[in-house]
């Protein structure tokens, strides 16, 4: 068994680079977004894992792929669920949970922003 720490103030320099968020399948509307992330369980492709996830400032759209639940441990960020227009913002220690299938627009308004999620597929 493992216990792992959630840990706050998270600099995108301490997670790996993984391009930007269109390569993850998200289309970018603004900025470049690039991508960042480092596992804490599983990974991306197993039906349950959980990573920091984060992205450099801008706006993008993309459609959840799989239920999630996420806590900010840096920056801020207003997601907008497209399928309701409701928008909320978001900044370290706020969460939420968002199902599969999900239409959210994303705008990172702080420099750069870093989430640490648990995701079921």
């Amino acid at each position: 068994m493992t216990l792992t720490t959630v840990q706050n103030n998270i600099a995108l320099s301490e997670l790996d680079a993984w391009g930007t968020v269109a390569d993850l399948g998200s289309e970018i509307l603004e900025g470049e977004v690039k991508a960042f992330g480092k596992m804490t369980f599983g990974a991306p492709t197993d039906p349950v894992s959980s990573a920091y996830f984060g992205t450099t400032q801008g706006k993008f759209r993309m459609v959840y792929p799989f239920n999630e639940q996420a806590v900010v441990v840096t920056g801020e960020v207003v997601l907008t669920d497209e399928s309701t227009g409701q928008s909320t913002r978001y900044k370290a220690g706020d969460s939420w949970f968002v199902t599969k299938g999900t239409p959210v627009l994303w705008e990172i308004v702080s420099e750069s922003f870093v989430k640490h999620y648990f995701a079921v597929v």
